[in-house]
């Protein structure tokens, strides 16, 4: 029996027209009973507008090729911010920027959210992509169910495939919950039903879902001019079960919730011959903001999975890598994390001697003559392999691995590359690849999508996603976590295995959850459904992002390793450095000085340690800086032509006296350390320093564009601890 009801809107309704009708019951037979209403309605009126629809001729031949379709992307990634009404769509081609060219922030510096498309394609008797199936093809009535059940799962204490015995058995979260009240802390709103073109409405909303008996905003469904769905995620909101309650931990803070969510996306297509045709379920999930948007970790969840379905035969290692297919992302991804990590950038950044971007270290990488073996090779022995029995602390990637925190001397506390990524550069280092993009400008564009061939739409759709979260480390990690390496989880590449429709997933498991049940053929890791992927990660969202950084030990001499920098910064070139270092006046060492100074990106909400830190996170994420592409000088090869920097910070953070939201750009903060130093920068040139000296007295009497205040923060920089 369905445990979920469902609400169906007819096509061509305006929402205000429609009465709402709280959809949140209790699991009973009138559930029941309202599910299979809403279904037959959607039938019926799927007849009616069959009846009255006719498709061109020379499409039917197509469309009769069609034996079977599937929703596309198998898994989307929506992201969570607290911009009320805008939102951007997530990348559809893996290496596109996500919203490029647009801002990230609404007209109050609220952060949008990213909502996820989800699209249809016809396949033949043969398996082939025919094309995708619109509205103008046919009825298209997309099934959504999304839940977030992890205040009811169990605890974070690492991951439970970790080898040789360092899998540590978890305990309840909220265990002073026992029997039925436990239900009280899974947010279930049930099962959403859409069909039409530019759809959308309150109707919609996954809002009747509670904790305990407060009702949860989890996102919403809404259609595009075509008919395909669009799902926009929550808010960012988390709060406890008590107003006042302070988080105190990383990852399982009791009596709280947050709002992100996942599960199964469903469709039917009534076509004009008669056929109705059910859809392969895709999969949405909700992950909290990228404050890194288009940079990339060394190891993505593309990555990690594909190293899955390499080893259960469903894909196959290429007997010749690409350099630009399989070797150069490795080395990319690595170095952009220079933008959010201080010892990266002192590693392999801008100016580097190892740096991957400078044409003369990228011509030796991308070449497979015998002449560079040896620099290869030495640049091989770098990295960790991820098959070693001991741990190797001096090696890249300099990240945290999923052992870090209980198991500091084991080869998994820090991050390798994944077993199928090290036996491809193995082959790159002895010269065994194919070399085909000799210089950057070789390395193949990123497509359009309207370019691609329907079945290269499907692979990219499928991949973008997890192309663009992190792949470790799973502690319990960012976007997603180590259940995504499981081959259980899997039915077919990209492709999870999803519990029937209306079904959630179990969340019993007695006391304990112990690994070998958690790995064993009756654990939840064989099928999933509402909320079962989400509910492994951090409680709220923001006291793991807060909590997880780099740098641990302060006598290092920089702040590496780290463990999730492309997504949560850890030092950041800010606006200020930025305006300083485009100043083509200044000499070029002194340029370079505010190149190379990085700050801190929790500066603003440190307060005096640890507990402010996760605390002011979880009202204050939206107001930290989003590191983003910015063009940089074109005239100077010491200074790259395009950099990530931080957006302007938040006055609200920065102490200023605020009235309208937190437009960093109208309201910024006056620093007298940044006006000084510009004011010596200015000595030699008398007219640019009075019109600063000017400013300086206009923003200290609240005057002018900028209205500024002195910053009251003055909390503690201390090397944050978990």
């Amino acid at each position: 029996m369905p445990c979920f009801d469902s609400i169906t809107i007819e096509q061509g309704k305006e929402p205000s027209a429609l009465l709402h009708t709280p959809p949140h019951l209790a699991r009973s037979r009138l559930q029941f009973l309202l599910f299979e209403r809403n279904h037959f309605q959607a039938s019926a009126y799927s007849l009616r507008a069959r009846e009255s629809m006719a498709a061109p001729v020379g499409l039917m031949s197509e469309l009769n090729n069609i034996v079977t379709i599937k929703v596309h992307p198998s898994i989307g990634i929506a992201r969570v911010g607290n911009a009320p009404g805008e939102f951007y769509y997530a990348p559809e081609v893996p290496g596109e920027l996500p919203n490029p060219g647009s801002p990230f922030r609404d007209s109050k510096g609220r952060i949008k959210r990213q909502a996820c498309r989800f699209r249809i394609y016809g396949y033949d008797a043969s398996g082939q992509v025919v094309r995708e199936l619109t509205a103008d093809d046919g009825v298209i009535t997309w099934r959504v169910e999304v839940a977030n059940l992890k205040a009811g799962w169990y605890a974070f204490v690492n991951a439970m495939d970790l080898p040789n015995g360092m899998a540590i058995a978890e305990a309840r979260r909220n265990p002073q919950y026992r029997g039925d009240a436990r239900n009280q802390l899974d947010i279930v709103p049930g099962s959403r039903s859409i069909s039409g073109r530019g759809v959308s409405g309150a109707h919609y909303a996954f809002d009747t879902g509670k904790f305990f008996q407060s009702k949860v905003y989890l996102g919403e469904v809404r259609t595009d001019e075509a008919g395909r769905l669009v799902f926009v995620p929550g808010r960012g909101k988390s709060s406890p079960k008590v107003k006042g309650t302070k988080p105190t931990t990383f990852a399982n803070n009791d009596d709280w919730h947050d709002d992100v969510a996942d599960g199964p996306v469903r469709a039917r297509v009534e076509l004009p011959d008669g056929r109705s045709l059910e859809a392969e379920p895709g999969y949405i999930v909700v992950t909290p903001p990228d404050f890194g948007p288009g940079l990339q970790g060394p190891v993505t969840m593309a990555d990690v999975v594909t190293n899955t379905f390499i080893e259960l035969g469903w894909q196959e290692a290429p007997a010749r890598p690409s350099f630009a297919g399989e070797i150069w992302p490795i080395f990319s991804n690595l170095a952009t994390s220079q933008w959010t990590n201080n010892g990266v950038n002192m590693m392999i950044g801008h100016n580097a001697p190892a740096d991957p971007h400078n044409p003369q270290v990228y011509t030796r990488l991308a070449s497979n003559d015998d002449a560079h073996t040896a620099y290869r090779q030495r640049w091989f022995q770098l990295f960790r392999n991820p098959r070693a029995s001991h741990q190797k602390s001096v090696a890249i990637p300099p990240f945290y691995g999923s052992a870090f925190s209980e198991f500091l001397d084991a080869p998994e506390a820090y991050l390798s590359i994944t077993a199928a990524q090290y036996d491809a550069l193995e082959k790159w280092a002895n010269g065994q690849f194919d070399a085909d993009a000799p210089t950057k400008d070789d390395l193949p564009p990123v497509p359009a999508f309207a370019d691609l061939s329907a079945n290269e739409q499907c692979a990219a759709l499928d991949r973008v996603g997890l192309s663009n979260c992190l792949g470790d480390a799973f502690h319990p990690g960012i976007e997603l976590t180590w259940i995504m390496r499981r081959g259980s989880m899997w039915k077919a590449p990209y492709r999870l295995n999803v519990l029937p429709e209306g079904e959630l997933p179990r969340q019993d498991y007695g006391d304990m959850l112990e690994p070998a049940v958690a790995l064993g053929p009756d654990g939840p890791l064989n099928a999933s459904g509402p909320g079962a992927l989400t509910r492994y990660m951090g409680v709220p969202w923001q006291t793991d992002e807060a909590s997880c950084a780099s740098g641990y030990n302060p006598h290092f001499y920089t702040s590496m390793p780290s463990f999730w920098a492309p997504r949560v910064p850890n030092q950041v070139l800010s606006e200020d450095s930025y305006e300083r270092l485009m100043d083509d006046t200044l000499p070029i060492g002194q340029r370079l000085k505010h190149f190379d100074f990085r700050q801190d990106w929790y500066r603003d909400i440190q307060g005096s340690g640890y507990q402010d830190r996760i605390t002011n996170m979880v009202e204050q994420w939206w107001m930290l800086g989003i590191v983003r592409q910015q063009s940089g000088p074109n005239n100077e090869p010491l200074l790259p032509s395009v950099l990530f920097v931080e957006d302007p910070r938040c006055a609200r953070l920065t102490g200023n006296p605020v009235d309208d939201g937190c437009q960093g750009t109208r309201y910024r903060f006056f620093d007298p350390n940044f006006a000084l130093i510009k004011a010596m920068e200015d000595l030699n040139d008398p007219a640019k320093l009075s019109r600063l000296m000017s400013r300086m007295q206009q923003e200290l009497r609240g005057e002018g564009e900028d209205q500024t205040a002195p910053s009251p923060l003055q909390g503690s920089l201390r090397r944050d601890q978990r």
